[in-house]
């Protein structure tokens, strides 16, 4: 069979061809970026600018009116009339101080017709205009022909910059002084943020008088001709008579003005045309790395065509050759086959035997539970049959001294012994099956008092002293009769047992206390207490520090098995002064019907 011709590679140059050829089209890309930025920026700086011109305008027509206003003042005319009174003239620089104050105005003061300065605003401080002769500003001349001034200069003797205006003051058609507010122009450069556009506000001379950028002050942005040379050297505008011209370069700015009406000012914003190279030049880079993004898919989707046609031919060349394997391994798999025919048979049997173990091990398992059982119920019975056979005893000591009541007591106590008893198989065989009663009201006291009377001969025996710390009000706690009885009997016995490992002096201690949750119920002795093996396995079946004959184990997880049905909890320590404490925690109840106690038998 002919093999499959591989198919042509394509060429990685036939890609670098097509990038040459697509590359002109980033020009217009730039020419449109170019054009939307700059647009943008040109309306960014309209309504900045527009902002700041009507802020300015704002601040100047605020204190335009002003000069009208003052004038009509009676203590600044008195002033005109008698300019050589101290008193009148300290009344007037008074009230032209408040004045100031009041208004915000940077200085404000009256001049004669002669152009002397009669009263100021600053007529207490060190750059005082009183007696200063201003004839030479052209706000003076203005005013004095009767026409309202405007003028901006740099101040002669404050050197600030501000804007002047003036009014006449008359007295009918005679101007008798002239009067003028000087606006500090210094805030309105402080308005303007640390941008990277800068501001310029010229005058009629095309002089810079307010600017962002401090080196371009008072620099003439376009040729003075004569006239306006003359006008500077006389009016005494500037720092200087010949301003330094401005060069700016413009095509690096993209500038915007604005003229503002009536006060012969232009306001100019500058935006270096960086802030639009800026972007134009990261759109032609997302432009190109576009570009170049495509093409390299292009080689992808290429390289995948002819990586998807070698596949086919080698899919092509797989299947003949899989072909010729599978006749192959036909004969192999018959073979196999019969020998996986006689491994089912194998396991089959394997599984028979699996399931007989099984239920061998169940049976095991039963047995064991028995045993188990058997070994609860004689623990358990064991108690109630040493106090059976005490009350026996008893009775027939009591019957050979006459006493038949005392001994049909013992008879009646011997009868609810062996009640019990059947109560303790019934609730054993119960908890075999993991049957949990209900659990129900009991007298804490009088459960402990039986209890403790099924003890009382032992203890006798041991010397055993018992110290009762239990309140005179009854106890309820949720519990079972037989249950709570068991478990307390229980931990006695094995107090008991403690303590006949001990010489005298013998003590075992009970006590109760009321917690926020339920009743704790505190047993201590002072034996040889808990080792530390004991504490950590004296729950589990069958774990004893006990010899086989005296106990098999059970007492103490039988105990927890039964608080922890009961909703309480078994508590193991050992007590600082010495010996084991037990504290049983168990839950509050309603009160019921009062037991009355068992009294001890003798």
């Amino acid at each position: 069979m002919t093999p499959t011709p591989t198919p042509r590679r394509p060429r990685w140059r036939s890609l670098a061809l097509l990038a040459l050829l697509l590359a002109p089209l980033l020009w217009p890309l730039q020419q449109l970026a170019e054009r939307y930025y700059r647009d943008e920026l040109i309306e960014q700086n309209r309504q900045t600018l527009d902002l700041y011109v009507a802020n300015l305008l704002g601040t100047l027509r605020r204190f335009e009116v002003l000069p009208n206003i003052l004038a009509d003042l009676p203590p600044l005319r008195a002033l005109l009339a008698t300019p050589d009174d101290r008193a009148q003239q300290d009344r007037a620089n008074r009230l032209l101080t408040r004045v100031r104050e009041e208004t915000g105005a940077d200085v404000i003061y009256l001049m004669s017709p002669q152009g002397i300065t009669l009263t100021s605003s600053n007529w207490d401080q060190q750059d005082s205009f009183v007696g200063r002769d201003f004839t030479y500003r052209p706000y003076f001349r203005e005013a004095l022909a009767g026409k309202q001034g405007r003028f901006f200069g740099l101040g002669t003797t404050s050197r600030k910059r501000g804007y002047f205006f003036s009014s006449p003051v008359r007295d009918g058609e005679r101007v008798i002084g002239i009067l003028v507010v000087k606006v500090d122009l210094d805030d309105a450069e402080s308005l303007w943020g640390n941008t990277p556009e800068q501001l310029m506000v010229t005058d009629s001379n095309g002089v810079v008088i307010i600017s962002s950028h401090r080196d371009w002050r008072f620099r003439a942005t376009r040729p003075l001709d004569n006239a306006e040379r003359a006008a500077i050297a006389a009016n005494q505008p500037y720092p200087t008579q010949a301003p330094t011209p401005l060069q700016l370069d413009d095509s690096a700015w993209l500038i915007q003005s604005r003229a503002l009406q009536e006060t012969g000012l232009t306001a100019s914003i500058l935006a270096p045309r960086q802030l639009v190279e800026r972007p134009v030049r990261t759109a032609v880079a997302i432009g190109a790395a576009s570009l170049l993004a495509l093409l390299a898919l292009l080689g992808l989707l290429l390289q995948r065509r002819r990586h998807y046609i070698e596949r086919i031919a080698l899919d092509a060349r797989a299947k003949r050759e899989l072909e010729i394997r599978v006749l192959e391994r036909t004969h192999d798999l018959e073979t196999l086959n019969d020998r996986l025919k006689d491994e089912v048979l194998e396991r089959e049997q394997a599984q028979q035997e699996l399931l007989r173990t099984q239920d061998e091990l169940v049976q095991a398992g039963k047995l064991s539970a028995l045993g188990t059982m058997s070994a609860s119920i004689s623990h358990e019975l064991n108690q109630p049959l040493a106090a059976i056979r005490s009350y026996a005893d008893n009775a027939g000591v009591l019957l050979d001294h006459q006493r038949t009541d005392e001994a049909r007591g013992n008879l009646k106590q011997i009868s609810e012994l062996t009640g019990r008893m059947a109560s303790i198989i019934a609730h054993l065989r119960a908890f075999a099956r993991r049957d949990r009663h209900a659990p129900e009201s009991v007298a804490l006291q009088p459960a402990l008092d039986d209890a403790l009377a099924l003890l009382a001969k032992r203890r006798r025996a041991l010397d055993v002293e018992l110290i009762r710390d239990l309140p005179e009000a009854t106890l309820w706690v949720q519990a079972g009769e037989t249950r709570l009885r068991q478990v307390l009997g229980n931990l006695l016995a094995n107090a008991c047992d403690a303590l006949s490992e001990k010489a005298p002096p013998r003590r075992m201690w009970l006590s109760a206390e009321s917690t926020p949750t339920g009743v704790n119920l505190i047993l201590r002795d002072n034996g040889p207490g808990f080792s530390a093996q004991a504490l950590e396995h004296a729950r589990e079946p069958f774990f004893t520090t006990k010899t086989s004959t005296q106990g098999l184990g059970l007492g103490l997880a039988i105990c927890e098995t039964l608080m922890r049905a009961l909703g309480g909890e078994l508590l193991l320590a050992n007590h600082p002064d010495g010996g084991a404490q037990i504290t049983l925690q168990l839950r509050h109840a309603t009160p019921g019907a009062n037991l009355a106690a068992t009294e001890e038998f003798s």
